[in-house]
């Protein structure tokens, strides 16, 4: 790999050229925003804020709120991205503003946000995602060839699930550009069938179906623990809308397209979610929403007819782009903490030929292939996703102290402060929700999974006990 591979922090000027190339235009980082944000929630899983508002009408309020809600943070997050001109999102805004703060604790924060992305939050999204791209690949050829033994499917499944993380790690070791053109496509057919599900609604309305939704704020429950995981659960499916910035340094034109991507994208999201849930509950009952374990996958049985080939293969055109897109923004993350010794150097190369961070698109494809052979890694995800925003609570914290430490730096695009105070307490919230409404020992073993975080970070970080590997 010595041969192959140079550490990313050479210098252009020495005329190596090994640096992250921009090769996304506009259009990719919208494609990619769009990638991580559509996933498999909005077509199997999306009745959880329904069951919790309890009508019609507050959940179609939750989805438009929780929108609105994210294109507020992304918005927060289009200004950091221009101030801190470096892939790594959160990661790269913590160094940058508590870093010089104090010695030992500045660094904390940013070692703790790549800790949790890089070890165990990411990775374990990618292996369930892939799993899930598997369970919806797979299934049609069981049922074709009368194939019903539930290990034989499950070890099936299994292989093509680490195959396809194979084939997603090697898109991601190639080339940013073979990336962008495959996530553009991905993308292009997610956003199709999500238009597929809300044509069939305004289809079924014009038939004149309108019972379900003539109901409207019926049965709402203004209980404020169900208000509460409403939102939660609605902002949770929103989730991946700060996507574009753990890639800044290869946007083109970061100090527009940033901006634009998201004022783009993040409001086209809204659109199809608001309008796909509706045309669910057009033709769905409450009930039957909340028990179908895959809720387009049933609405397509009753409405497409021959057409409803079109979920199952939405579903894994979603699936797949969203792990690929997760993959390459959190190798973005590990090549940062790379260069700022927060990670093993080796993170931090750049191939020569390829200039793409190879080593750390391989580890992160290693991490995700063992939680992919564990099996069973939904709590995982689910006690470290109230830490999520944590730390996006903790970046406005961050933009409100570089307004102060870097108040003369250009800044193509400022937000409102309110916006960022706003995004404060809604992260406080949302932090706290899980914890009192359901005060399981898992979110103990979260918060031991941040001490063991900060142990590693005081042995081998800043008492720089490390071997030389790191």
């Amino acid at each position: 790999m010595s041969i192959d591979v140079m550490t990313a922090s050479v210098n252009a000027d020495a005329n190596s050229g090994v640096l992250l190339k921009r090769e996304l235009g506009l259009f990719s980082a919208i494609n990619m925003i769009l990638g991580v944000m559509i996933g498999s929630g909005i077509f199997v899983s999306s009745a959880s804020a329904l069951e919790h508002s309890g009508s019609v009408g507050m959940c179609i309020i939750v989805w438009t709120v929780c929108g609105i809600i994210s294109l507020l943070g992304a918005l927060a997050f289009a200004e950091l991205g221009t101030v801190v001109p470096r892939s790594g999102a959160e990661y790269a805004y913590f160094m940058d503003s508590f870093g010089p703060l104090h010695p030992f604790w500045g660094k904390l924060p940013a070692f703790l946000c790549s800790w949790m992305y890089v070890i165990a939050l990411r990775p374990a999204e990618v292996a369930v995602i892939i799993l899930t791209f598997a369970e919806y690949t797979c299934q049609p050829f069981f049922d074709l060839i009368g194939l019903h033994e539930v290990d034989t499917q499950e070890t099936i499944k299994k292989l093509f699930a680490l195959v396809a993380l194979g084939v997603i790690t090697y898109i991601n070791v190639m080339s940013v550009k073979l990336y962008v053109q495959i996530q553009n496509i991905f993308s292009s057919f997610k956003v199709v069938a999500c238009l597929v599900v809300i044509a069939g609604g305004i289809y079924e309305l014009c038939k004149g179906n309108v019972q379900n939704l003539s109901k409207g704020f019926e049965g709402t429950s203004f209980a404020a623990k169900d208000i509460a995981l409403a939102f939660y659960s609605g902002l949770w499916a929103y989730d991946g809308w700060n996507s574009v910035t753990t890639v800044t340094e290869e946007i083109k034109s970061p100090e527009k397209n940033i901006l634009r991507s998201i004022a783009i994208s993040v409001p086209v999201v809204t659109l199809l979610y608001v309008f796909m849930n509706i045309s669910y509950m057009t033709v769905l009952t409450i009930p039957e929403m909340v028990s179908a374990p895959a809720v387009a996958v049933l609405f397509g049985e009753k409405v497409l007819g021959p057409l409803q080939f079109l979920i199952p293969l939405g579903v894994a055109l979603a699936t797949f782009g969203c792990a690929l897109s997760i993959q390459f923004s959190v190798t973005r993350i590990c090549f940062v903490a790379g260069q700022d010794g927060h990670m093993v150097e080796c993170l931090s190369y750049i191939h020569y030929k390829r200039l793409t961070p190879v080593a750390a698109v391989v580890m992160q494809g290693l991490i995700s292939y063992v939680y992919i052979i564990m099996g069973n890694i939904i709590q995982l995800i689910e006690f470290a996703s109230f830490l999520v925003w944590i730390g996006y609570g903790t970046a406005m914290v961050s933009l409100l102290i570089l307004r102060k430490t870097m108040k003369n730096i250009d800044r193509p695009y400022r937000v409102p402060t309110w916006i960022a105070v706003f995004i404060i307490f809604v992260a406080i919230f949302l932090a706290t929700v899980p914890i009192i409404t359901d005060p399981t020992p898992k979110y103990l073993f979260a918060i031991g999974f941040m001490v063991l975080g900060t142990l590693v970070y005081y042995w081998f970080i800043y008492k720089n006990n490390r071997p030389k590997i790191m």
